[in-house]
C-alpha cells in the first residue's frame, strides 16, 4: 500500500497499554513475513547451532578459519546451492541472520554463494554451462575479483586484460602495474582450495571489447597459490577478521571456457565480439549485475547488526540498575526516559529499515526490464541509507551499555565496525547515492503535491506525516532544479556542484519516505489490531524523528501550520512516552537467537 495524501480526518496512532498482551511473535510475523521457502526460519535455526557462538578470544587465522568452517555449516543446512544462489530473498534473510552472529561469515558467504556462484550460473541460459558441481560441493570456495588498487567505483576502468589468444582460443590474465593489482578479495590460505571470478578487459585481435568476467583458480589443494598467481595477505582491517588479500596475474593461461559469456557479450571464433548490449559501460554493467544482489545483501546484513544491538543494549537497560530520584532508591535504566528514548527511536528506524528493505527486495524481483534502471537506483539508495542508519543505531546501543559496548566479547564494537564495512562495500554510499541524485533531479516525476493543513490534523497519525514526508521530497527535488538551472553555464561540473547538495538531500528524503510508507503499511496490514496499534506508533515516531530537520522547508512551502511546527518536538516527545514502556517487546519481536545473547559477558555477569 503507497500512502501519499493524508485523508481530510487525521487520527492519532493507535497504542495499546502496557499491559495490552501483545506478543512478540505477533511483530515478528510482520517483520518476517517469509515468502516460499521461508528461509528466515532456516536461517535463524543455522545461527543458533554451537559452532556460531561468539568467541571474539580467538587469533584473526583462528577467526578466518572458523568463518570458512561455518560456511561449510550453512552450505549443510542448504538443499540445493544453486537454487540458493538464484534466489534473492534467501540470500538477503541469509545475510540478515549471519550479520547477528559473525560479520566475517556473512562476507565470505556472500561472495561465495552470491557475487561467485550466481555470476557463474547467471548466462548459462545464453552461454555453455559450466561444471559448478565444485562449488556447490565447497570443494572449492569461489571468491570475486572486481576492484583494483587504483579502481573502485568506477568499474569500467579496470586495467587488468585477459588477451585472446588465436591460436587456441584461451585467454593470457595479466596484471599490468601495481593500480591494477585487485583489492581486496578474501584469497588467503583459509578456507581450502579457491577459484575467482576476476573482471578484466578484454583484448582480442587488437580490440579492447571492455570488462568480462572470467573463472580463474588461484590456489591448489594446500591452499597455496597456482603458478602465476601472486598473493599478498593486507594488514586487519576493523571489525570480523576475513582473509583479505592483494592479488595479481602474471600472464595466467585460462582455456576458452573461462569466459563468462551471454546477452551482453559472446566471443566469435574470430575474436570479434557479438554482443547484444551496445557500449563496453553497459555490457560491464550487465557482466557484474551480480553487485546488484550484493547491495541487498549488505543491506540485510547491517540491519540484522542493527537488530541485535538493539536487542542486547535494551536487554542491558533491563538489567541494569542505577540512583533513582529519590535518595537510596534503585531503577532499571531503561525507566529513565533520557537512555530509553534514543533506543526507542533507533529501534522505530529498525523497523523501518527492515520493513523497507523486503519492498526493495520485491521490487527488484519485480522489476520488468524497461524498469530495471529505476529499480537498480532504489537498491543502491536503500543500501546507502540502511547501513548509514545501521551504524548509527549500532553506535547508539554501544553508548548506552557504556563501558561495556566497547569490548569486543559484547559484539556491539564488531557490529559497528562492520556496518562501517557495508557503506563502503558494493559501491560507496555517497558516490551511489550522487548518481541516483543526478538521475533523479529531472529524470523522476514530481511527488503530488499534498492538501494545505488545517492545522487540526495530529501530529501523530502516520498518514498526516507521510504527505509531509512527500512535500519534503518534493521541496528538495524542486530545490535541485533550480540550483541546476542557476548554475554557471559552460560547465557540466560546476552545474552539478551548484546542485549536488541539494540532489543528495532528494535522495535521503525519497528514501526517509520509502521506509516511512513501508512501516505504515506494515500497521495498516497487521492481523493483530493491537499489534497494529504498536506499528502505527512506530511508524508515527520514525516519521516525527527523520523529519525533523525538515520543518523549516515544509512550513516555508505550506505544508505545516506555525503551531504544527511549534508542537512537533513536543508530539515526539509525547509520542515517546506511550511507547517507551513497550521497548522491550518491540526487540523481542527481532528474535535474536537466544543462544547468542546468553554468551554475551554484559547479559549475564552481575549487576
Amino acid at each position: 500500500m503507497k500512502i501519499v495524501n493524508p485523508p481530510s480526518a487525521s487520527a492519532p496512532a493507535r497504542i495499546p497499554a502496557q499491559e495490552s498482551g501483545v506478543r512478540p511473535a505477533a511483530l515478528a510475523a510482520v517483520l518476517y513475513e517469509d515468502g516460499p521457502g521461508e528461509w528466515h526460519g532456516l536461517w535463524r535455526k543455522a545461527v543458533s547451532a554451537d559452532v556460531f557462538r561468539h568467541a571474539p578470544h580467538l587469533s584473526d587465522q583462528e577467526r578466518w578459519a572458523r568463518a570458512y568452517g561455518r560456511l561449510r555449516a550453512l552450505h549443510d543446512e542448504v538443499p540445493d546451492p544453486v537454487a540458493l544462489a538464484g534466489d534473492v530473498r534467501g540470500l538477503a534473510a541469509l545475510h540478515e541472520w549471519t550479520g547477528q552472529v559473525d560479520g566475517a561469515t556473512a562476507t565470505v558467504a556472500g561472495i561465495h554463494f552470491n557475487l561467485f556462484l550466481g555470476s557463474v550460473l547467471d548466462d548459462t541460459a545464453t552461454a555453455p554451462a559450466h561444471d559448478v558441481r565444485d562449488f556447490t560441493s565447497l570443494r572449492r570456495t569461489g571468491v570475486f575479483l572486481c576492484t583494483e588498487r587504483a579502481h573502485g567505483n568506477d568499474v569500467s576502468a579496470l586495467e587488468t586484460t585477459a588477451t585472446w589468444d588465436p591460436a587456441d582460443g584461451g585467454f593470457v590474465l595479466h596484471t599490468p602495474h601495481p593500480g591494477a593489482v585487485k583489492f581486496m578479495p578474501n584469497t588467503g590460505p583459509a578456507g581450502g582450495p579457491k577459484t575467482a571470478v576476476v573482471a578484466a578487459r578484454l583484448l582480442a585481435g587488437g580490440t579492447d571489447h571492455g570488462v568480462f568476467l572470467l573463472l580463474a583458480p588461484l590456489t591448489g589443494e594446500d591452499g597455496g597459490p597456482l603458478p602465476g598467481v601472486r598473493i599478498e595477505p593486507l594488514p586487519r582491517r576493523v571489525g570480523d577478521p576475513v582473509d583479505h588479500c592483494a592479488t595479481a596475474f602474471e600472464h595466467v593461461r585460462l582455456p576458452p571456457g573461462a569466459l563468462l559469456q551471454g546477452r551482453h557479450g559472446r566471443l566469435r571464433p574470430d575474436g570479434t565480439l557479438d554482443a547484444e548490449v551496445g557500449s563496453a559501460r553497459r555490457r560491464v554493467l550487465h557482466a557484474i549485475r551480480r553487485v546488484t544482489v550484493g547491495k541487498l545483501c549488505m543491506s540485510a546484513a547491517t540491519a540484522g547488526g542493527a537488530r541485535a544491538a538493539l536487542a542486547v543494549a535494551v536487554r542491558y537497560g533491563e538489567l541494569r540498575v542505577v540512583s533513582g530520584a529519590v535518595p537510596g532508591s534503585r531503577v532499571r535504566i531503561n525507566a529513565l526516559r533520557s537512555h530509553a528514548a534514543p533506543l526507542l527511536r533507533a529501534t522505530a528506524t529498525a523497523y523501518a529499515m527492515t520493513l523497507w528493505h523486503r519492498r526493495v527486495v520485491r521490487r527488484w524481483i519485480g522489476h520488468s526490464p524497461q524498469e530495471r534502471a529505476s529499480a537498480e537506483r532504489l537498491v543502491g539508495i536503500a543500501k546507502g541509507w540502511i547501513t548509514w542508519q545501521a551504524r548509527d543505531v549500532i553506535a547508539e546501543c554501544r553508548e548506552r551499555v557504556g563501558a561495556r559496548g566497547l569490548f569486543p566479547a559484547n559484539a556491539l564494537s564488531d557490529y559497528y565496525a562492520n556496518a562501517e564495512g557495508a557503506v563502503t562495500a558494493e559501491g560507496d554510499n555517497l558516490p551511489v547515492w550522487c548518481k541516483a541524485g543526478s538521475e533523479m533531479v529531472f529524470g523522476q516525476s514530481l511527488p503530488p503535491a499534498p492538501p494545505a493543513p488545517t492545522g487540526t490534523e495530529a501530529l501523530t497519525d502516520p498518514r498526516f506525516l507521510l504527505g509531509r514526508a512527500a512535500a519534503a521530497e518534493r521541496h528538495w527535488q524542486l530545490r535541485a532544479r533550480e540550483r541546476m538551472r542557476d548554475a554557471p553555464a559552460g560547465s557540466p561540473l560546476e552545474r552539478w556542484n551548484h546542485a549536488s547538495g541539494a540532489a543528495v538531500e532528494l535522495v535521503r528524503a525519497h528514501a526517509v519516505r520509502g521506509a516511512g510508507e513501508a512501516l505504515a503499511a506494515a500497521g495498516e496490514r497487521c492481523a493483530d489490531p493491537r499489534a497494529a496499534g504498536l506499528l502505527d506508533g512506530l511508524a508515527a515516531l520514525f516519521l516525527l524523528d527523520h523529519l525533523r530537520e525538515s520543518t523549516g522547508p515544509l512550513l516555508a512551502d505550506g505544508a505545516l501550520t506555525a503551531a504544527q511546527a511549534g508542537a512537533w518536538a513536543g508530539a515526539r516527545d509525547d509520542l515517546t512516552g506511550r511507547l517507551a514502556p513497550h521497548l522491550p517487546l518491540l526487540t523481542a519481536a527481532f528474535e535474536v537467537p537466544e543462544e547468542h545473547l546468553r554468551r554475551l559477558p554484559l547479559l549475564r555477569e552481575p549487576f
